[in-house]
């Protein structure tokens, strides 16, 4: 795959522009299918915020599902387990870009494993995964106790297709618990390299070359 592990989203162009080169065409030439799944996990989100990413809606989709897609679905993993494979495969299949939203990253990569999405993702060579926050961070190998929001016991460790950790919405006005200091603490217990990134920053991994991407800010943290 070809990993575009954001923050908050296509904020800027620059994000945008290494999107498009991913995709190998423009965005409105483009399908996706958009991947809700980890804000059922998360206490802070409710059926209206999932809502405001499907639809596209600012501020929850407007920078994910709201680029201009030429045709745009939804893919529910919680529901997967429960149909045939062969009638969901094609569709992700099909889909130039899977679109990951945020939430809780521990129950994501539950849901990824159950539904049997994660096995498959090896063979979409082409496929773009647009990750947002917790869809960003499922891909990394841990996200840290302070992360954990879904169930105590459930650890910090998610799929591991990369070999760094992310520490998202650096910064983030009104959220303390986001700070610079706080993101340097959270690192002290990754054992692995890990960047904060605020949501005007993303990194793209293609062909295993990582690269960050930011017109914001954005540490690593373990330099």
């Amino acid at each position: 795959m070809k990993l575009l592990l954001t923050s908050g989203g296509v904020t800027n162009p620059t994000i945008r522009e290494a999107l498009v080169e991913m995709l190998g065409k423009p965005v409105e030439e483009s399908d996706a299918l958009v991947i809700p799944t980890a804000q059922w996990g998360h206490p802070l989100c409710s059926p209206q915020s999932a809502w405001r990413t499907v639809a596209a809606h600012p501020p929850g989709g407007s920078a994910l599902t709201g680029l201009g897609w030429r045709s745009l679905g939804m893919l529910e993993l919680t529901a997967l387990p429960s149909i045939d494979r062969d009638r969901w495969v094609p569709w992700v299949r099909e889909a130039d870009a899977l679109l990951v939203d945020g939430g809780e990253a521990v129950f994501l990569a539950h849901w990824l494993r159950e539904s049997g999405l994660a096995d498959l993702l090896p063979s979409l060579t082409d496929t773009v995964w647009v990750g947002v926050s917790a869809g960003s961070m499922v891909l990394t190998p841990r996200i840290g106790a302070q992360f954990v929001e879904w169930r105590p016991d459930a650890g910090d460790e998610t799929l591991g297709l990369v070999d760094f950790s992310i520490f998202p919405h650096l910064d983030y006005p009104g959220w303390e618990s986001n700070t610079l200091d706080r993101a340097h603490r959270w690192a002290e217990g990754i054992d692995r390299p890990a960047y904060a990134l605020d949501d005007q920053s993303a990194i793209s991994v293609v062909d295993g070359v990582t690269h960050v991407l930011s017109e914001g800010t954005w540490v690593d943290l373990r330099a």
